[in-house]
């Protein structure tokens, strides 16, 4: 049964964070492989005004370069985290490294490293995590690795992420692990658990405080819809491809064939409760294609989410390895699919043979967090150095085409610019109850103009006197206990909000009460609702958060569903 909880009547309005014009503040970067066997990986910035800036890490740093194949980057906490495969390139002059931090607005170099492993073993780089202010997680062919963040150095391995194959495909014959098999690769975080994309185990569910994995969570619910060939042999455990984060706080992995990196993909979405683990699945209908995923080679893949919309995208085809054609769209709350770029038919019409086709580059497709845009990458094939960036719209509509200088740039990940601090929005006075844990929506509190809220992660650092009530973040929501408080006494509860690395403080006052919303009036039936931005609702509201209450006698308050 939901509860109902009174809370004050006024609410801060919504500021805009503080900004100043760094060099890189608009704009996107994209972080290319580059041409592997000649030179190391390189990273190229376009400003808003579609002007193109090329091997930026090399102009801002003369003599350093990146590592080989640099798959992923993240902005975290106004660095910039760069990940590549091998400290340099076959034909590079100059070493890089595994590990490169810099500066996200000035692009100077603040640290590299040759290796991920500090014991020298072979472990080449996937994608990356950051955690908190002090701790960023690294995906590596051979488990997920701890960084510190504050002193730039790698303290170990997040327990139970090791590649459990040897380098000849056996278990426990070499502590490097095969490089294409039992890989990690895309991480996310919700509240107090990080999942870890894994090859061979599935989708790993980690503790952030005690770095080690607590549950696993294995493809069996598409196992269990696969028809049965008659052969027991014949149907095979599904593999991971990767997962995502949605606007709405929900999980999605999609799903490969096998475990084996042959890329193939087979026809479903899989939806994770974060908090619950409970799983469900959607199955992607006849006319449309699957996320492809790319462990054969590891790329971070196309599979991605809106920050502005409940919806994802993807690339996918009936090759995963080469799907380079069509973008997909799935729209979570009407659970609809649709086509929404098609490059073969745009060939088809333009009469364009398959060397002047455009197609899109591995994953290099994201969505803007604050315009909703999607940018992607587009070549014609490998043999041909002529690249161009394309922008559309959420529906895949075609607004801006830039072209780039001739090279093979092979781009494999626009990262945006995280030009916004978290905000705290303070509800005012809480009342919550004297006689039982009460649970306080954490949604609405701190937002974020280019971070999803779902990303932002939310803790209690104290309590005004902890002698009388406790509080933690639990499941998404702020559970206050009593311990020795009375009714009608007050206390505070000092929040913490960390979105992207940038941190976010807050004081929520809190009054204890026996008392909930149907005791506080009795004309409760001409009551009008609001949300907590201030949109009319047309009746009571039932789903947990907070909520305006406007009585007929001119009195307003807030109170919150759990």
């Amino acid at each position: 049964m939901k509860k109902y909880l009174l809370l004050s009547a006024l609410m801060l309005p919504l500021l805009p964070a503080a900004a100043d014009n760094p060099e890189y503040r608009d704009g996107v970067f994209f972080v290319n492989e580059d041409w592997y066997g000649h030179q190391n990986s390189t990273v190229n910035w376009i400003s808003d005004d579609w002007e193109w800036s090329y091997r930026i890490f090399q102009q801002a740093n003369p003599g350093k370069e990146l590592g080989c194949t640099n798959q992923y980057g993240q902005i975290y906490g106004g660095k910039f985290y760069l990940i590549a495969k091998q400290e340099k390139d076959p034909g590079a002059s100059i070493k890089g490294g595994r590990i490169t931090v810099a500066d996200a607005r000035t692009m100077q170099c603040l640290f590299q490293s040759d290796l991920i492993d500090p014991s020298g073993n072979q472990c080449d780089g996937r994608g990356c995590l950051g955690i908190d202010e002090h701790k960023l997680y690294i995906s590596t062919s051979n488990g997920v690795w701890i960084f510190d963040t504050d002193n730039y150095k790698v303290t170990g391995m997040v327990e139970g992420t090791a590649n459990p194959n040897g380098s000849d495909g056996k278990p426990n014959t070499d502590p490097s692990g095969s490089l294409y098999h039992g890989q990690c690769g895309s991480m996310v975080r919700v509240g107090n658990r990080v999942f870890v994309a894994h090859q061979s185990e599935g989708l790993l569910v980690v503790d952030p405080y005690t770095d080690k994995v607590t549950d696993v969570l294995t493809m069996k619910p598409v196992y269990d819809l696969l028809p049965d060939p008659g052969n027991a042999k014949e149907k095979k455990m599904p593999g991971i491809g990767s997962v995502v984060l949605a606007k709405d706080g929900s999980l999605w992995v999609s799903v490969a064939r096998d475990i084996q990196g042959t890329g193939a993909t087979l026809p479903y979405l899989m939806r994770v409760d974060p908090y619950s683990l409970a799983t469900s699945i959607i199955e992607v209908p006849d006319g449309y294609f699957p996320p492809s995923n790319s462990w054969y080679a590891w790329t971070p893949d196309g599979f991605c989410a809106s920050t502005q919309n409940n919806v994802l995208y993807w690339n996918g085809g009936s090759n995963s390895w080469f799907s380079g054609a069509k973008v997909f769209k799935y729209d979570i709350d009407k659970n609809e699919f649709s086509k929404i770029i098609d490059l073969d038919k745009e060939a088809e019409e333009q009469g364009l043979d398959s060397k002047t086709r455009w197609n899109i580059y591995g994953c290099s497709m994201r969505v803007h967090p604050v315009t909703d845009r999607l940018y992607i990458s587009l070549f014609h094939n490998f043999q041909n150095p002529t690249y161009k960036l394309r922008v559309t719209d959420a529906d895949g509509k075609s607004i801006k085409e830039v072209d780039m200088i001739s090279n093979y740039w092979f781009p494999s990940l626009p990262v945006f610019p995280d030009n916004y601090a978290p905000q705290a929005h303070d509800p005012g006075i809480m009342y919550v109850s004297c006689l039982a844990p009460t649970r306080i929506p954490v949604k609405g509190l701190f937002t974020d103009l280019d971070t999803m809220e779902s990303a932002i992660v939310v803790s209690v650092t104290g309590v005004s006197d902890s002698d009388v009530f406790s509080a933690e973040v639990i499941n998404g929501d702020i559970v206050t206990t009593p311990l020795d408080i009375r009714d009608g006494e007050s206390g505070a509860i000092y929040l913490k909000a960390n979105s992207n690395g940038e941190i976010a403080d807050m004081t929520l006052d809190v009054r204890f009460s026996s008392s909930g919303i149907d005791d506080f009036a009795s004309d409760l039936e001409e009551a009008s609702y609001y949300s907590i931005d201030g949109q009319k609702l047309y009746s009571r509201p039932s789903a947990p958060g907070i909520y305006i209450l406007h009585t007929p006698a001119g009195s307003s308050h807030k109170f919150f569903i759990h």
